[in-house]
């Protein structure tokens, strides 16, 4: 009796151990994994109610915020769920092109009498529609900033970091190395990153028009006024000091160009006029008499002077 008894309790104590870890086992499911006994959900597209859709009358005199004359042709009829249906209307509003009146109907189990639930408008797939909302960091664009205007910086800006972190490049920790004299954040290594390929790809970069119509030799890394900058960016970057110079004032990569460069020089061609000489015209010449006729003075007058009789 006591063998009968071991044989039929060791089975049951596997079996448990068994489903307890989730493992099938025979005769059952295990507990931990129930995808046997789960029926998926059905997928299948809900049934399109004949009496719902045939109701485009009734879906019709549900849209009453606007004149008749402003809903133009039925357009569908959508089955939405088991005896829902939406009806599409063209809308014919001045200003919303591409627009649909949608009104959703339904009805009672073994009932003919058709209800409306909602009506609203909204846009079909060449409808006009306003931009996404931006939040305002994402809209702001280079020259909004105007005077008298605050932008202020997120403490959590990843292209600041605090004066006290080391930085790798050595202009910004001779500057900002001083706990409470330095300044309270400078540019990350991100920071400069971003804002050296900005500058490189903008209009000063060697991309820009004015560069690439400039001669090949004319760049800004070997002109007498180009300043550069300091720490990491000296290598790249620097300012133009050329009063007559376009970027004049503003941050120019060393590869950008201009025609104002300092060793463009051009070699004045000597010009000469030649003197015409003098043409008299003597057929439009008058001839005058210069000398007195004979007896036009009397002999007792005097001498005129510089012995002219």
């Amino acid at each position: 009796m006591c063998t009968i008894l071991a044989h039929l309790i060791l089975p049951c104590r596997t079996m448990c151990a068994e489903r307890g870890r989730g493992v099938p086992v025979a005769g059952g499911v295990g507990m931990g994994n129930n995808g046997r006994v789960t029926r998926p959900a059905s997928t299948r597209a809900a049934r399109l109610d004949q009496i719902c859709a045939a109701a485009v009358d009734v879906a019709r005199a549900g849209i009453t915020e606007v004149d008749p004359s402003d809903i133009g042709d039925h357009l569908q009829a959508v089955a939405e769920g088991e005896r829902l249906v939406t009806h599409y209307f063209e809308c014919k509003l001045a200003g919303y092109r591409g627009w649909r009146w949608a009104v959703t109907v339904t009805r009672v189990p073994r009932s003919r009498n058709v209800t409306i639930c909602e009506t609203v408008l909204l846009p079909g797939t060449d409808a006009l529609l306003a931009p996404g909302w931006l939040p305002w960091q994402e809209r702001l664009k280079p020259g909004d900033l105007g005077p008298g205007d605050l932008l202020p910086t997120p403490p959590d800006d990843e292209r600041l970091v605090p004066g006290y972190v080391l930085s790798d490049d050595p202009a910004v920790e001779e500057t900002a190395w001083e706990l409470g004299l330095g300044r309270a954040r400078v540019l990350s290594r991100q920071g400069r990153a971003e804002a050296a390929q900005r500058w490189y790809d903008g209009d000063h970069g060697p991309s820009a028009p004015i560069s690439t119509s400039a001669p090949a030799s004319a760049r800004c890394g070997t002109c007498g006024f180009y300043l550069p900058l300091a720490g990491s960016l000296r290598q790249a970057f620097g300012a133009c000091g050329n009063f007559y110079a376009p970027d004049d004032g503003r941050v120019v990569s060393a590869d950008h160009g201009c025609g104002a460069h300092s060793e463009t020089l051009i070699e004045a061609a000597e010009t000469s006029v030649d003197e015409m000489p003098t043409v008299y015209d003597d057929s439009a010449v008058e001839t005058i008499a210069v000398s007195r006729a004979p007896g036009s003075v009397e002999a007792a007058e005097p001498s005129e002077p510089y012995g002219h009789p």
